[in-house]
């Protein structure tokens, strides 16, 4: 008879870091996404969330993603939602557009929305600047827009500097910054996937810059494309990296991290197979566990659906996203899963939370 073999030292060691709430090292991440036992993970990143968020309670939020234009000049070759400038198909959403979703969002309870477009050649900073007065002038929302690559792209446009134009929105009414077009912060990957969006410095260099001008913002991770499971501890590093130089400014921060799959169907990647539940829930929980200095880690609905998004609230995952009133980019891949307010809620409770709606700063609405 074949004797059990024993876990490597070196699992051994990844777990008990883990266990005790140690700071992990890159190599035990890597050691425990490639080793670790499924349901031990889970534990494991559950009592990590349970240390940080002890209340039995998970939130989310009610919000809209608003795509003002789909014209883009990144061609990043994940998207299926995209159109070259001057396609057929693209489009640039009129202010009286614009004003007519956000009143059906606060119509709805929405408390913010998520406002963001794609590189078009021809709106800048001032453009983007006008749009948002337009807004606050109209709305009472709290705008949580763009993303690096699209500060990026508008300061370039208007000649601006990345300081300079992150100051600019701000007086015109941005409140937040969301944590879109990170995709994976490793420049052999960036480089393949999206070559024309910023690189991963560029990334990182906006979400730092807005976090010294007081603006919080999130963090993502889109993996299962070209990326390997080294590539993806590597972007978590870079990101706890910022959030320990963030947090001790004192100034703005990461409010939370929110991993998700690429969605192949309809991409020019379509031949690569989707990442699994299991890789979902794996790269959740060891997220958790090596993002010590994130706050809240958010479950991913809208690609995993409602089952599994239910699991990963023990796997690590304390929030469960937005009812999401409007989402176009993940839907142009083929993904259409859809969340009411109520079915949020029954997935917390089903399970022994208590599920509170929350605004984009995490405070309960």
């Amino acid at each position: 008879m074949a004797l059990p073999q024993k876990k490597s030292t070196r699992l051994d060691q990844a777990l008990a870091a883990a266990q005790a709430g140690e700071r992990l090292s890159s190599e035990q991440a890597v050691t425990l996404l490639k080793e670790a036992d499924l349901l031990e993970l889970g534990r494991l990143a559950h009592a990590a969330r349970l240390r940080l968020n002890p209340e039995p309670v998970v939130t989310y939020a009610k919000d809209r993603n608003i795509n003002t234009t789909n014209e883009c000049l990144s061609g990043c070759r994940f998207c299926a939602f995209f159109r070259p400038p001057g396609h057929a198909e693209g489009y640039v959403l009129s202010p009286e557009e614009l004003g007519r979703k956000i009143d059906e969002t606060l119509a709805l309870g929405g408390t913010h929305i998520l406002i963001q477009g794609g590189l078009h050649p021809e709106i800048g900073v001032q453009a983007t600047c006008d749009s948002f007065r337009f807004i606050k002038q109209h709305h009472p929302i709290h705008i949580h827009g763009l993303s690096p690559p699209e500060v990026v792209h508008m300061a370039q446009v208007d000649g601006l500097s990345i300081p300079e134009a992150i100051g600019r929105l701000r007086e015109a009414g941005l409140g937040s910054i969301p944590g879109g077009g990170a995709e994976i912060l490793v420049e052999r990957v960036r480089s393949q996937i999206a070559p024309g969006k910023c690189d991963a410095e560029q990334w990182l260099a906006v979400m730092a810059e807005a976090h010294r001008q007081n603006l919080m913002t999130t963090a993502t991770m889109m993996f299962g494309s070209l990326d390997t499971v080294q590539d993806r501890v590597e972007h978590l590093s870079r990101l706890r990296e910022l959030q320990d130089q963030s947090l001790s400014l004192g100034q703005g921060s990461f409010t939370a991290f929110i991993p998700w799959t690429f969605q192949p169907a309809n991409t020019a990647l379509s031949h690569i197979p989707p990442a699994t539940a299991v890789d979902y829930l794996r790269m959740l929980a060891v997220s958790r566990l090596y993002l010590d200095n994130f706050s809240h880690v958010q479950a991913s609905w809208v690609t995993q659906g409602a089952g599994i998004a239910q699991t990963a609230l023990v796997f690590g995952a304390d929030d469960l996203g937005s009812t999401m009133i409007e989402e176009n980019v993940v839907a142009a891949a083929g993904v259409s899963f859809r969340l009411p307010r109520e079915e949020l809620v029954r997935l917390a409770n089903d399970i022994g939370f208590e599920a509170r709606q929350r605004d984009v700063f995490y405070n309960p609405v």
